[in-house]
């Protein structure tokens, strides 16, 4: 479902989903949707968590775990995963790709229908394979990272870039003719 289609629509692919997969429609399930059916932020669990439980004070931490997995799995709502970070939740299932600030987290959705149309690769069915979906996600700095780290040229994704990111965060060591000797 796409953000424009309104919040009805979406509740409503919500509860068919929920449907078709026999599950009960619980005030957990309602609540914890709810929580991320408008969000843009693509949050963590323990994000959606602080939410959930101003909303069911009793709610526990593993029930919010538990439901999203469940909602990931009937396809009701998407998991975003990079690595070395937590998952994250994303209420866009379909096809759609991410912006990845390496600094921040911060994930952006991003649309682009080349990208929808990327030939998948041949060898991966005979690798034993199946690919059932894919989504492109650009490693970057987002605009507030970039004005906080003083960045104006380019990003930290590319060689140069990483080579002038390295440069000012690690101490140059001195050439070995000027390195003082310890006895």
């Amino acid at each position: 479902m796409r953000r424009s289609d309104g919040r009805a629509a979406r509740v409503q692919h919500f509860v068919d989903l929920c449907r078709a997969h026999g599950l009960a429609l619980t005030v957990q399930r309602r609540v914890i949707f709810d929580a991320l059916v408008d969000r843009q932020d693509h949050p963590t669990a323990d994000q959606i968590y602080a939410v959930v439980r101003d909303r069911l004070p009793g709610v526990s931490r593993t029930t919010v775990y538990r439901v999203l997995e469940t909602l990931v799995q009937a396809g009701v709502i998407a998991k975003a995963c990079h690595p070395g970070t937590a998952a994250r939740y994303d209420p866009l299932t379909h096809r759609h790709h991410h912006l990845v600030c390496l600094h921040c987290d911060k994930l952006v959705d991003w649309q682009d229908p080349r990208l929808d149309a990327l030939p998948l690769p041949r060898g991966a069915t005979a690798a034993g394979f199946e690919i059932d979906d894919y989504s492109v996600h650009f490693r970057g700095t987002c605009a507030v990272c970039r004005a906080r780290l003083g960045r104006t040229g380019r990003s930290s994704g590319t060689r140069a870039g990483r080579r002038e990111s390295e440069a000012t965060t690690r101490p140059r060591r001195a050439p070995a003719s000027k390195r003082r000797k310890t006895p």
